[in-house]
């Protein structure tokens, strides 16, 4: 069901997509040319604007039914209990991870209470000496010609 649904659903979809497209906007719009061709004069002018603004309104409602049927459908069905397994293994595994470091955060606030002796080291470590200033530069001389 929900398979026929869902394959009327584009159908109706990508058919009001068209109707969409031939019905003339505030420019030209491709009503004039597309439409007269299609059905061979029949839909010209005033006509061909009726037509497929109550087309369209049709199409629309059909959608519109088509997606809430999808949904109702879809909510009864056994669809959605594949994800709330996935769900739960989920939620069981988020569980899993956060109870463990709290088991190591205890350990880690009971060795906190013991205050650490500072490590002490022996070796001597030496300063770069600056260098020397550099005299400046001193300027080029000018050539005569």
């Amino acid at each position: 069901m929900f398979s026929i649904l869902l394959v009327l659903l584009i159908i109706v979809a990508v058919f009001m997509t068209g109707i969409i497209l031939l019905q003339k906007s505030e420019g030209s719009g491709m009503s004039g040319s597309s439409a007269a061709s299609m059905f061979g004069g029949a839909l010209t002018g005033a006509a061909a604007g009726n037509f497929l603004t109550k087309l369209t309104a049709w199409l629309a409602v059909i959608f519109f039914v088509l997606c809430a049927a999808l949904a109702l459908v879809s909510s009864k069905s056994n669809m959605a209990n594949p994800q709330n397994d996935i769900r739960a293994e989920l939620v069981a595994g988020e569980k899993a991870t956060t109870d463990a470091p709290q088991a190591e955060n205890a350990a880690v606030t009971a060795d906190a209470a013991t205050p650490a002796e500072p490590v002490k080291t022996e070796e001597k470590v030496e300063e770069p000496k600056p260098e020397p200033a550099k005299e400046p530069a001193k300027p080029a001389k000018k050539s005569k010609k």
